[in-house]
């Protein structure tokens, strides 16, 4: 690796595993209030759906198809077809995921195969850890080109909607009978995944970089499922879908106007 790719491998590692430290800023909640009601937890993580939807357009489709158009990754033509194969790859990677690994959601139960005998515990943190992988290669993939605004936008943006990720981890385990210890360990913890995805990301940008097309859009592709197939349904049951509707508007926005005074 050359030098700069040396500086952008540790970027992405190290602004992913900062980002992983939202969780435990929001499980660390958990020791200082009360429950939060179910009307704030749909706000606060449709907010971070809201975040997550337009980082993925803006901070990982947006510069993959700019590499594309660009002639110098994988030609004009095949670059766009790959950033497209790269959506699809992502999204079917944690399909296969959720289809053949048991994890418990928030709100819906569980899901996965029936006769694999885990306990809520261990349910819960597959979830959070399907959930935050694809969020660390975002974030190490974002410094892709040297793209020092773009890469600090998309992790501060993966660490805000990270604290109500891991108050609604630390709260869910609080609720089924685990000590508000627990809850912040547990919430803690899930958040260390996303360094791994980050030092992939990172590595794969600067070691297959004529592939780059395809890597931003496989992390794109699995935030948007995860987005689509857990979030969005988790939080419109119930009486408060226009608040999760709204909420998920205000972390596009706030998500917008992090790049655009990152990258102004």
């Amino acid at each position: 690796m050359q030098i700069a790719d040396v500086e952008v491998f540790w970027l992405g590692a190290i602004t992913s595993f900062l980002a992983g430290l939202g969780t435990s800023i929001g499980a660390l909640a958990v020791f200082c209030i009360r429950r939060p009601t179910a009307r704030t937890m749909i706000g606060l993580i449709s907010g971070a759906a809201g975040v997550m939807l337009a980082a993925s357009f803006f901070s990982l489709l947006e510069p993959a198809f700019q590499y594309a158009r660009s002639g110098h990754v994988l030609g004009v033509g095949t670059g766009e077809i790959g950033v497209v194969l790269g959506v699809f790859a992502g999204a079917a990677g944690l399909y296969l995921l959720h289809r053949y690994s048991p994890h418990e959601h928030f709100d819906r139960g569980r899901e996965g195969p029936a006769t694999t005998q885990f306990s809520r515990l261990w349910l819960f943190i597959i979830a959070i850890t399907l959930h935050n992988f694809p969020e660390g290669m975002a974030v190490g993939v974002g410094f892709a080109g040297g793209n020092v605004p773009n890469g600090i936008a998309l992790g501060l943006g993966i660490g805000l909607q990270n604290i109500p990720e891991g108050l609604a981890v630390a709260v869910s385990l609080l609720a089924i009978g685990y000590s508000r210890k627990v809850g912040f360990a547990v919430g803690s913890l899930t958040g260390l995944v996303e360094p791994i995805g980050g030092v992939i990301g990172a590595a794969a940008i600067t070691l297959a970089e004529p592939a780059m097309p395809i890597i931003l859009g496989i992390a794109a592709g699995a935030m948007l499922f995860i987005i689509s197939d857990e979030i969005i349904p988790e939080t419109h049951r119930g009486p408060h879908q226009d608040l999760a509707t709204f909420a998920l508007l205000g972390g596009i926005v706030v998500m917008m106007l992090m790049q655009s005074w990152f990258e102004g």
